[in-house]
Order: C-alpha cells, then sequence, then structure tokens
C-alpha cells in the first residue's frame, strides 16, 4: 500500500490501519459476534501478515486488555517498520470502563505504555473520550500532559478519538491528529474531516465498518470506497484477527484509496 501522510506530523501511514482490541480483550465489545482472544502464535502470525501487505500502522489502547503487552513481546521486525498509536485515559478493568483525564494519569499511563509495548517512544497518543470531549480538552490535564510528553520526545504526535463535533474541530485546532466516526450510515462528523483537510491535521477514521456489523464482501467494499472517499482521512482502522479477512480488506484498500 501507498504510505500517506498523517497530517502535517511528518509521519507516513498505510491507508489501512491494524486496530488491536481483539488482540486482548473480547469483553464489553460490540462486535456481532463473540470470539476468543488468539494465542501468542497466532497474534505473531497476523501482525507478519499485516506487515507482509504493507500495513505499518497499529492502533491500540491500555483499554485494550492485554494487547499493548502482547505488540510489546510479539511485535516483528524493527520498531522503526511500525507506527503506533496508543491512547490515554480510559481503563478497563473488572470487566467495565473507567476514565481519567487528570495530567497526573496521563503521565503515568504514556509511561506504563512504553513499557509495555518495549519502545522508547509513541508516534501517536490519543485522548480516549468518555463522550464529553470539550470538558476533556478544556478542563482537565490530559492535553497539557500530552504537550509536555511531546517536547520530551516521548510521542511524535498527540490527538483525540473524539465523540462529538464540536469537540472533534476543538481537535483539528490545538492537536496534531483526530480519530472520527465515519460510515455509510453516520456522517455527522463530515465537518470535522473537512476542517482537518484545511489545517493539515491527521485524520484516522474508526468504525469504517460499523463494528463488524457491515454485511458481505460488497458491503464492505462500499463502506470502504466511501470511507476513503472522504476528505482529508490518511487511514481507516479495522480490528481483526482472521487472516482472510485481513487479505481482503488490504486487496480492497490498494484498489480503493
Amino acid at each position: 500500500m501507498e504510505l500517506r501522510a498523517l497530517g502535517s506530523t511528518g509521519i507516513r501511514v498505510s491507508p489501512l490501519g491494524l486496530g488491536t482490541v481483539k488482540f486482548g480483550r473480547n469483553q464489553q465489545v460490540k462486535y456481532p459476534s463473540s470470539f476468543e482472544i488468539p494465542d501468542d502464535q497466532s497474534v505473531r502470525h497476523i501482525l507478519a501478515v499485516a506487515r507482509d501487505l504493507g500495513i505499518n500502522l497499529l492502533d491500540t489502547a491500555p483499554a485494550y486488555g492485554t494487547a499493548q503487552q502482547r505488540l510489546g513481546r510479539l511485535l516483528p521486525g524493527p520498531r522503526e517498520d511500525w507506527v503506533i498509536v496508543s491512547k490515554v485515559g480510559e481503563i478497563f478493568e473488572h470487566g467495565a470502563s473507567r476514565f481519567d483525564f487528570s495530567h497526573a494519569h496521563a503521565l503515568a499511563s504514556v509511561e506504563q505504555s512504553l513499557r509495555e509495548l518495549n519502545t522508547d517512544y509513541l508516534d501517536c497518543v490519543l485522548i480516549h473520550s468518555d463522550g464529553d470531549d470539550l470538558r476533556i480538552l478544556e478542563q482537565e490535564g490530559v492535553l497539557d500532559a500530552l504537550r509536555e510528553l511531546k517536547e520530551r520526545g516521548l510521542i511524535r504526535a498527540h490527538g483525540m478519538s473524539s465523540k462529538t463535533v464540536a469537540g472533534g474541530l476543538r481537535v483539528v485546532r490545538d492537536m496534531d491528529v483526530v480519530m472520527a466516526t465515519a460510515n455509510l450510515e453516520y456522517d455527522e462528523e463530515r465537518p470535522v474531516l473537512e476542517a482537518a483537510r484545511r489545517m493539515k491535521k491527521g485524520v484516522l477514521v474508526k468504525k469504517g465498518l460499523m463494528s463488524g456489523h457491515v454485511g458481505g464482501a460488497e458491503g464492505v467494499r462500499a463502506s470502504m470506497a466511501h470511507v476513503f472517499s472522504l476528505p482529508g482521512v490518511s487511514s481507516m482502522i479495522v480490528g481483526t484477527i482472521n487472516e482472510g479477512h485481513l487479505r481482503q480488506n488490504v486487496a480492497l484498500a490498494d484498489e480503493l484509496a
């Protein structure tokens, strides 16, 4: 796949990114059917296939169970071959999420992610929003913490996995990357994508396949064609542990992106 600029960060990403929630968590997820968390050999294999197909972008988070620890142990090849996007703010414990957007928690969380991922830097860290985007950005300490981490060279870029148009627009104004929802049934955040394109900010699309609820190969094709037609999109994140689905998705991305 031909790499795309992640806004003006200087980072280049594959148009299809691999989401890793299924590497470490199968509770309280929104996929249409249940699944077993894969063993180490299976995770190592799917990562190798992704690399061979041209994927360099991995999306992970502390809230994804053991996903980060497994990536730290199992990721093939040199660290520089990969663009790792992690998150901060959501904690998943005892089968439920809680949130902490304080300055101290953000610093501690990123430092923990660095240890788990066995790396001395993260390419991008996104605020894992609870839905109250503007309050988080305006009243909590997480944004200042991410700015400090960027100045220290521990992260290359920062942003938010936002949930509102107002929040997404503020992210585009004040941060490097926005992760927004876009799919065939949801177009409300298009103003965020348009603003990001104007301001040369990175755009990662989540839920492009409606968390696996898109039906059949033609549905996947139509969904991907729609996402890649949207303004400013750097990459679409798709989470899978199925090699066949991964190969199909990459073939479509090569055709449509």
